[in-house]
């Protein structure tokens, strides 16, 4: 009953589909390249047969009857025997995957349709498939795909934005060019991307700062003086990213990425003993720094499946973040990372070793100075917890500072903090963080929680050795509105109710960088306020927490602390694809005054800060994040507390960005 004109091809794998049910039977030809079945159930079928050798075939809805029995035949064309390697031809997938909705082309495949076997029996269903040989236009060049031309197009029909672009130039990132990563540097798979950005930020504001009144001004009563300040900071950042494997999802092969940063700044002041601990520098600075920020290796260890799931190796200076929206840690530092995948990219993970180094104060950039600390950070994220669309963070962070004296650039001693006992001591802190980020059905979720434990050796409030037992809760949901959308938020840190006792319950971060309650827009977050006569700020710029620290980045972590809550209540408005607004409006109370209370010996300190509102704008020309200009203006309306740590006072602060980026 065979057509033997060619050889039959066995070992092959047959497949049948029931349309139906879904059921699939699997078995494979024997030698002669022949399989029969002879308990089939009635239906449509979908057939597939693959070959090692051969690659694959198809046939979809194939009827069969009660009683058929069904004969499968494989043969090969006598001239398919000197057609190319087996490797040319195309694959089906693997079996056992989801059956395809319609089978593939035939038209496009060196097959023949399958079919009914015109001799066969009543009773018999037979099928029958030749293989040919693959079409010779496969074995002829291609172009290079790096160099397809592209058509003229004018979508609009006048001047404005084209979807294809014939010349491009090695300064316009926005087409094809080859300094960007579009085409390969040399080979198929090496690629250079280089990226330019400057970032020019200036800020006026009004902060409380004491008078620090020299013998020129004797007798004068007033404890603060004026607060303006005027900042100007402009930061220029190159990157050379060189990396090897494809421009798609799949991961890079490895990658070497090196970043050199420049920053000029300017402070104006209207007091002494700000700009520079030396009262004879005056009220004006201008510095620049360099700065190494990026310089590290990537090697992908392993490909753990087909769908892109990896293990990879970064080792040198890089940038981290810890959580969705910077909470705990956010910093450029050297270390080594172990990063990857699993289950097609639902569970992501690191486990990450720093060790840090000295930061420039008046930049924020790094010197090559170390810091004698260590973080240690392990995280699991899993994608679609519990319901579709909401991820978690299961964290821990070790911080380990060791015993060190440190003055900043300005002369300020930072480290130990200058209040209490001037002694290095050592910190050893860890945190137990959950975080999630994601939404259910129309309702927008962002969370976190964290524990911190350790110790510190001698905190210089406390005056004594502690352990350490503080947490942080925060919490935002919003609900998208057409092109509105509305959110709340809280954030609680815990304070400390007895900075005199063994116990430090005040929470504080390693290095944060909150987005969040309005992050850069609120006065709160935005602003350093300087507790008067201590030397450490209650707050120290870019973070919610008014930590009592002598600095953030330079200064160790400090337990005994007020603590805060704050409620927040906000708006992004979308008015135009290009041009972005925020509004939002946060209440904010101490937890605990006693350690604010201690340091300035003043009493009672009420817990309400205040009331701070904040509006902002972005705004992308080229509806890229090539040009952008940020801006806002803050202020802060003075509660009892605040009342009682400076004065009634409105503070504000304006500011503006503007970033290119090539």
């Amino acid at each position: 009953m065979r057509d033997a004109t060619g050889r039959g091809i066995g070992g092959a794998v047959i497949a049948l589909t029931n349309r139906a049910t879904g059921m699939t039977r699997t078995v494979s030809t024997d030698a002669d390249g022949v399989f029969r079945w002879t308990d089939l159930t009635p239906g449509t079928y979908l057939l597939l047969a693959q070959s090692d050798g051969f690659g694959s075939v198809t046939r979809d809805d194939m009827r069969f009857d009660a009683g058929d029995v069904v004969t499968i035949e494989l043969t090969l064309s006598p001239s398919a025997t000197s057609a190319a390697p087996a490797s040319r031809l195309p694959r089906m997938p693997e079996l056992g995957a989801p059956a395809p909705s319609a089978p593939p082309s035939l038209a496009a495949a060196p097959y023949r349709e399958l079919r009914r076997r015109p001799d066969a029996e009543p009773g018999q269903g037979i099928v029958t498939a030749e293989i040919l040989p693959p079409p010779q236009e496969v074995f002829l060049p291609t172009p290079d795909r790096w160099n397809i031309a592209m058509p003229e197009w004018n979508r609009y029909g006048r001047s404005g934005e084209y979807p294809y672009v014939r010349a491009s130039h090695w300064w316009d990132p926005f087409n094809r060019n080859r300094l960007k990563g579009d085409e390969p540097i040399f080979g198929q798979k090496t690629f250079l991307n280089i990226t330019a950005t400057s970032d020019s930020s200036v800020d006026e504001r009004r902060v409380p700062q004491t008078s620090n009144l020299s013998s020129a001004q004797p007798g004068s009563s007033d404890f603060f003086g004026r607060g303006e300040e005027f900042a100007l900071s402009e930061t220029f950042r190159f990157s050379f990213n060189l990396f090897h494997g494809d421009t798609s999802f799949r991961p890079v092969d490895w990658r070497i990425q090196v970043t050199p940063a420049v920053n000029v700044n300017y402070l104006d002041v209207r007091e002494l003993g700000i700009v520079n601990v030396d009262v004879r520098d005056g009220t004006s600075r201008l510095e620049a720094h360099a700065g190494l920020q990026e310089a590290f290796a990537e090697y992908k260890i392993h490909d753990l499946s087909s769908n892109y799931d990896f293990l990879s190796v970064r080792a040198g200076i890089q940038n981290f973040s810890s959580d969705f929206r910077g909470f705990l840690f956010v910093d450029e530092q050297p270390g080594v990372r172990v990063f990857g995948n699993l289950h097609s990219d639902r569970w992501e993970y690191n486990a990450a070793y720093f060790s840090m180094l000295e930061k420039d104060t008046n930049s924020g950039l790094n010197t090559f100075e170390p810091r004698h600390q260590q973080i240690i950070v392990a995280n699991l994220y899993m994608q679609d917890f519990i319901k579709p669309g909401y991820t978690t963070e299961f964290s821990i962070h070790y911080n380990k500072d060791d015993p060190s004296v440190q003055y900043d650039d300005n002369g300020f001693l930072v480290r130990p903090a200058p209040v209490g006992i001037f002694l290095p001591h050592e910190i050893r802190a860890a945190y137990l963080g959950w975080t999630g980020n994601g939404h259910f059905g129309p309702i927008n979720v962002n969370h976190a929680f964290y524990e911190a434990l350790g110790t510190d050796s001698l905190n210089p409030i406390a005056g004594r050795a502690v352990t350490i037992n503080a947490q942080m809760a925060a919490a935002e949901l919003s609900v998208d509105k057409d092109w509105v959308r509305y959110k709340i938020s809280a954030f609680y840190a815990s304070g400390d109710g007895n900075p005199r006792g063994g116990r430090a319950t005040g929470f504080d971060t390693i290095v944060d960088d909150p987005s969040f309650a309005g992050g850069i827009f609120s006065f709160w977050d935005r602003e350093e306020l300087r507790l008067p006569g201590t030397g450490i700020a209650l707050t120290p710029g870019d973070s919610l927490l008014p930590s009592m620290r002598s600095s953030k980045e330079e200064g160790q972590a400090n337990f005994v602390n007020p603590g805060i809550f704050l409620v927040n209540a906000g708006a992004n408005f979308d008015l135009t694809p290009k041009l972005k607004s925020f509004l939002n409006v946060n209440y904010l109370r101490f937890e605990r005054t006693a350690p604010i209370a201690l340091l300035l010996f003043e009493s009672p300190i009420h817990n309400t800060i205040g009331l701070d509102t904040s509006v902002g704008f972005q705004y992308r020309p080229p509806l890229s994040e090539n040009i952008s200009i940020t801006g806002g203006a803050a202020a802060l309306f003075p509660g009892q507390g605040f009342r009682d740590i400076y004065s009634g006072t409105t503070q504000f602060s304006i500011f503006a960005n503007v970033h290119f980026q090539f």
